[in-house]
This record gives C-alpha cells, structure tokens and sequence, in this order.
C-alpha cells in the first residue's frame, strides 16, 4: 500500500481508504453487518489502514459496524476518518433531505454544525467507533444555518481535548475552505470526484494544490458505474439512490461502457480488472490525495486494496485522458 500525508499534519492514510457509505445500508437496499466487517477486515490485511465513515450512514450502524470490525487491531495502525453535521435526530438547521432508515421508517435529516451539536456528535460517534479519538473530523455539508466559525471553535476545542486530531471539511468550495481556515487549519477536503464526474477540477482542486490541502476524492467508481458491470436495462433495489441519477440513465450507462470498452486491453494487459485501472488513474490524478471506495464484501476490498498495484506511465494516463475526451467526458 501507499501512503500519504495529509495536509499540512504528520497524519498519514493509505491511498485506497475504505468508505463505509455502503456499509450502512442506508441509501443502498440494504447490507450484510457481517460481510462489511469480513470487508473492512480484509482491506486492513493489504494495507487499507484508513476507514472514512460518517453518523449518518444507517443512523449510527456504519460507525458500529466500523467499531467492531477494528475491535482488536492496535489503534495507532489505523486512522478513523467520520463526519458530523447531518442529524436525523435533531430538526435544526437546514433540511437536507427526507429519506427512509434501514427499518423503512420516515426520517427527516438535517444539515446542522452548532457547536453544541458538533460536541454532542463528536462523543456519539467515540461510542459507536469504540474508540477514545477520531483521526480526521469533517463536516459532512455546509451549514447555511451556522457560522463557520462557531462550527470549528468547537471543533478545536475537542482537539485541545484529544478527541480529534486534525480537522477537515467535506463538499466544501473555495469561499467556504477560505473562511474555516480562519478559525482552524483544515487539512482535507472530501468531494466527489471520479473520471466521469471533474467539476472540482475547475477550482476546488487548484485551490486545494496552491493551498496544501489534501483532496479526498469521494465515489471514485461513480458508485459503480465504472465497474463495467452496469447495463442499461439495471434493476436498482428498492431504496437505492442510485435510481433515478442522471449517472444511471440508460444513455449515461451505455456512454460510460463504450468508454470503458477502450480502456480495457490496457487493464488486461497490466492484468487488472476495470475497476483497479479506474483507481489507479484516479489516485495519479494531480492534487488527488486519497481515493474514498466502498466494499460490500471481501472480495471487493481485496480487489479494491489492489489496485495499488497497478502502475501506470505518464504515456498510459494520458491515452485514458484522451480516450476520456473523445467520449465526451
């Protein structure tokens, strides 16, 4: 595995880390507690030290699930990355959206960073991860409804505690990262990022370069879509976000496959599946620092973990750029 530093901190993650979304259930039809953990557990065996999870994936199972697939491993060899800032518990802030939990019951959730929401957070998810500190805390969404300031004057104050190492943000902009850094040094930003979904390259990411903040590229495999796996006529799971996404059109899947047909002989020939190639050219991409990828199963994680060994030459990444360009990517 590689590693690397983020930000400006003496804090190191592996370059495949595990995104525990999934993991959940909550938003993907449904999960298998104990094939997460098999999965968590196989990814750390190759090298995957880090797990990105969040309270709002399954309403708190993804953190335990987290909690207990770590139960045994020594805590200084690996680094819990979560979130806080998205409450189903609590109508404050902003709606965010209204949803369904992994029971089926009606939730409202709500993007909310006060301070006292932010030091209510912080201890739940020490609970549900079993553990006394979190490596790297970053809000989920902005809170429109809070100063920034006052969110990461509290978040300081749990690292003055110990409760958290370094601070970092997710989906934030520009203006946004600007502001936060008043307050407290943000060493990471978490956005979607994948071949088929570059916004971020426009100004968040070279932002992010000139400023030394790591970017840690969410949905790299355009859950799933980039698998090669998906056709068009694919039946989603009742509950799946993914339905209804302009990534999951019959012509988006059809337009990605035809792309993915010509990148192909070069995964087979470095004797890598679609989705290593993907990972790899996503992790060489200038100012990607880390790439966040789900598993189900250990299957997934191990084929995901290595991917880090596919290499790549300066020639090979830009025939996948060009090809990328010519399919209208």
């Amino acid at each position: 595995m590689e590693y690397r530093k983020i930000g400006n901190s003496d804090l190191e993650l592996s370059a495949i880390t595990f995104g525990a979304w999934a993991a959940g259930g909550w938003m993907w039809g449904s999960t298998d507690r104990n094939d997460a953990i098999k999965a968590i557990q196989a990814g750390f065996d190759l090298g995957v030290t880090s797990i990105d999870t969040a309270p709002i994936y399954g309403q708190g199972d993804s953190e335990e699930i987290v909690g207990d697939a770590i139960k045994g491993i020594s805590r200084d060899k690996l680094q819990i990355v979560t979130k806080f800032g998205m409450r189903w518990d609590l109508a404050k802030g902003e709606l965010a959206m209204k949803s369904k939990n992994n029971d089926g019951k009606d939730i409202d959730v709500y993007k909310y960073a006060g301070k006292e929401s932010v030091t209510y957070e912080c201890e739940q998810s020490l609970k549900r991860l079993g553990t006394d500190y979190i490596d790297l805390y970053q809000i989920h969404w902005p809170d429109l409804t809070t100063p920034i300031s006052e969110t990461f004057e509290a978040v300081s104050k749990l690292i003055e505690q110990g409760k958290v190492r370094y601070a970092g943000v997710c989906n934030y902009n520009v203006a946004q990262l600007k502001e936060a850094g008043e307050t407290l040094e943000i060493v990471s930003n978490q956005i979607p990022f994948s071949m088929v979904n570059r916004g971020v390259e426009d100004e968040t990411v070279p932002y992010c370069i000139e400023n030394n903040k790591s970017v840690l590229a969410y949905s790299p495999m355009e859950r799933g879509l980039l698998t090669g796996k998906m056709t068009a006529d694919y039946k989603f799971e009742e509950g799946d976000h993914r339905q209804g996404n302009k990534f999951f059109t019959p012509e988006s899947i059809e337009k990605t496959n035809a792309f993915l047909a010509k990148i192909k002989p070069l995964a087979d020939e470095k004797n890598a599946t679609l989705s290593q190639l993907v990972l790899r050219w996503t992790i060489e991409r200038p100012g990607i620092t880390i790439a966040l990828v789900g598993a189900r199963n250990e299957k997934q994680a191990v084929q995901n973990a290595e991917a880090i060994n596919v290499k790549l030459s300066n020639e090979e990444i830009q025939f996948i750029n060009s090809e990328l360009e010519n399919a209208g990517f």
